[in-house]
C-alpha cells in the first residue's frame, strides 16, 4: 500500500541520546490498559515497574514528567470479583473505586525507590468546561511541578458515566497536554504507531511523521478498539491531530518495548510523530477542547468561510459575515462556529452577546464577534 505523499517517508535514525535527544522539557505520559494490563485482565506489574524507573530518569535528566495512567479497573479486579448480574456502569464503578487507590500505591511505592513523590490528580469532562475552575486544575498541576512532585491523572471512573466520561484517556492525555503547554505528548499503546493499513497485515508500513495538513485518517487506520480501553486507533489519531495543531509535538509508540521512553526521546525507537503545528495561546488551547461548553452556534456565509480558513491569514469573524444565530449566549461564552450547511468549523469566544449579535446581523464596520485570538478552527475544513 502507498504512502500518502504528505507522510514523511523515512525514519529518523539516532545513534546518540545525549547529543540527539529530543529537546522536550515537559512531557506528559500516557499509559494504556494494553500496557498495563497482562492477557488475563490483571496488572502487569513487572511492566508498571519498568516504566517507573524509565520517568524516574527522565526527572534525574531534569524534565517534567506528567503521567496519564490508565489501570484503575485492572487493579481493582485484582482484588475484588464484581458479581456477574451487576450491571456495567455499576461494576466499572467498583472495580475503579477499589483499583484507584492499588494503582496509586503501587505508583508512590515505586516512585519512592526513586526518592520521588506522586499525587493523585482524578478528573472529569465536567472539569474542564468552567473556565475559572479550568484555571484551578491548572495552577494545582504548575504547584505540584515546582515542588517536584509527579502528577499521576486518571480519569474519576467512580463518577464519570455518560455524557461525563472522556472518549479514553487519550482525549483526556490531550486535554492536560493543552491545559500545561507540553512540549510533548507520548502516547504508549500496543502497537508502533501509525500503520496505511492493520499492523497485522501483510505490507503494511509504519507512518514515521504526520504533517498538519494530513486531516483523513479513516482510509487506512482500523477501526478496532483496545482489549481492555475505550479508545481505539482512529480516536487516538483525531486527538494526537488536534493537539499537534495547537503546537505541541505527539508520539505514538509501543509501551511494551524495552526502554521505550529514552528511546523515543533519542529517536531510536519506532513510533510516530505527529508533527507539530504553530504555538497557539493558553486561552486558544482551552478553546479547541470546549465543544461541550459551547452557549451557541453562529452559523456564517461562503465568503467568511474563505476569510477565517485562507492559509496565512490571521481573520477575525465579523456580523457581516453571519447568516444566523442558533441559542443565546453571553460575553466570553463559547459559541459554535458552522458554515451555511451546518458543518462545525470550529469554536470561539464571544466578544459580545446574542442580543447585540442580533443586532449587527450581517452589518459591516462592526466589532468582531470572535477576535482571532480566540477563535480555533478545526483540521480538517475543506
Amino acid at each position: 500500500m502507498a504512502l500518502d505523499p504528505r507522510f514523511c517517508p523515512t525514519l529518523r535514525r539516532r545513534t546518540n541520546w545525549a547529543i540527539m535527544a529530543l529537546p522536550y522539557h515537559r512531557i506528559i505520559v500516557k499509559i494504556g490498559s494494553n500496557v498495563l494490563t497482562q492477557p488475563d485482565g490483571f496488572p502487569d506489574l513487572a511492566r508498571i515497574r519498568h516504566l517507573v524507573a524509565q520517568i524516574a530518569a527522565l526527572k534525574k535528566e531534569g524534565k517534567e514528567v506528567i503521567v496519564v495512567s490508565s489501570g484503575a479497573v485492572a487493579s481493582g479486579r485484582s482484588l475484588v470479583q464484581v458479581p456477574t448480574k451487576a450491571d456495567a456502569v455499576t461494576s466499572r464503578q467498583v472495580l475503579a473505586a477499589v483499583g484507584q487507590v492499588k494503582l496509586l500505591a503501587t505508583y508512590a511505592e515505586l516512585l519512592a525507590e526513586h526518592d520521588l513523590l506522586c499525587a493523585q490528580v482524578l478528573v472529569t469532562k465536567e472539569d474542564f468546561r468552567d473556565r475559572v475552575h479550568y484555571l484551578n486544575m491548572q495552577n494545582c498541576f504548575r504547584a505540584l511541578l515546582r515542588n517536584n512532585i509527579i502528577p499521576i491523572v486518571n480519569e474519576n471512573d467512580v463518577i464519570s458515566v455518560t455524557e461525563l466520561m472522556f472518549t479514553d484517556n487519550d482525549e483526556l492525555a490531550g486535554l492536560v497536554a493543552s491545559m500545561l503547554n507540553a512540549d510533548a505528548l507520548l502516547i504508549l499503546s500496543n502497537v508502533d504507531g501509525i500503520f496505511n493499513g492493520d499492523p497485522k497485515a501483510p505490507g503494511a508500513e509504519l507512518i514515521p511523521e504526520i504533517e498538519p495538513t494530513m486531516n483523513s485518517f479513516s482510509s487506512f487506520v482500523t477501526t478496532q478498539r483496545s482489549q481492555f480501553g475505550r479508545g481505539g486507533m482512529i480516536t487516538k489519531c483525531h486527538m494526537a491531530h488536534k493537539v499537534a495543531q495547537l503546537g505541541i509535538a505527539v508520539h505514538i509508540a509501543n509501551g511494551k518495548t524495552e526502554n521505550v521512553l529514552p528511546r523515543l526521546l533519542a529517536e531510536e525507537v519506532a513510533n510516530t510523530r505527529f508533527q507539530p503545528n504553530k504555538n497557539a495561546s493558553s486561552k486558544k488551547k482551552w478553546i479547541a477542547h470546549s465543544d461541550l461548553a459551547a452557549k451557541g452556534a453562529v452559523h456564517i456565509n461562503s465568503g467568511a468561510k474563505e476569510a477565517l480558513t485562507a492559509a496565512g491569514r490571521a481573520t477575525s469573524l465579523l456580523p457581516v459575515g453571519v447568516l444566523g444565530i442558533t441559542g443565546t449566549f453571553q460575553k466570553g461564552d463559547i459559541i459554535r462556529i458552522l458554515d451555511e450547511t451546518g458543518k462545525a468549523l470550529g469554536l470561539g469566544l464571544a466578544e459580545y452577546g446574542s442580543d447585540k449579535a442580533l443586532e449587527r446581523l450581517g452589518h459591516q464596520n462592526q466589532k468582531p464577534l470572535v477576535h482571532y485570538d480566540y477563535l480555533f478552527l478545526t483540521a480538517d475544513i475543506s
